[in-house]
């Protein structure tokens, strides 16, 4: 199987966690991981250009094939599922801006894959995207390790299913 490079978005409207991680012959290790802070103070349409803006930088200066993002979760406030919704279709057009092949997964998928739980605590990702990134002292935020754990979940997906095609 190729190297292949990922990037996990978990979108928000003033905090968008990012992480990319490449794969190459089953062993995956972190490229680069962070958060584009919005702040508050600004217009809602100036926050949503902030994240195209620094996302679009992201995804020129590593490249990635693919990418991995977290579905909008049904809120019990509408406007803040519309305010999510609005910076994860910024995050898609980045992306499709770039040509990448985008993958949606929701927060019970990716607790499945990385936890063996749906309803696994945030903590509990951190935990194993450090584990499986082979990282000891990782002071990130639970939007970046939310944004790994969507790459490394996207990674998982795809060597299964490489699996499988190559047992029939």
């Amino acid at each position: 199987m190729a190297t292949v490079t990922v990037i996990g978005i978990d979108p928000g409207s003033q905090h968008t966690g990012f992480g990319i991680v490449r794969a190459s012959r089953g062993v995956m290790e972190l490229v680069d991981c962070g958060v584009i802070h919005t702040g508050t103070n600004k217009e809602f349409s100036e926050r949503l250009c902030t994240i195209y803006r620094e996302l679009s930088q992201v995804l020129t200066r590593y490249t990635p094939q693919e990418a991995a993002i977290e579905q909008v979760f049904v809120s019990q406030n509408a406007q803040s599922a519309l305010k999510l919704g609005q910076a994860r279709g910024v995050a898609v057009a980045a992306c499709a801006q770039h040509n990448l092949t985008i993958s949606d997964y929701s927060a019970t998928q990716v607790k499945k894959a990385l936890v063996g739980a749906g309803h696994a605590e945030k903590t509990q990702v951190a935990f194993m995207v450090k584990t499986m990134l082979k990282i000891n002292e990782a002071k990130w935020a639970l939007d970046t390790s939310d944004a790994l754990g969507l790459a490394l979940c996207h990674l998982t997906m795809r060597q299964f299913q490489y699996s499988l095609q190559r047992s029939m």
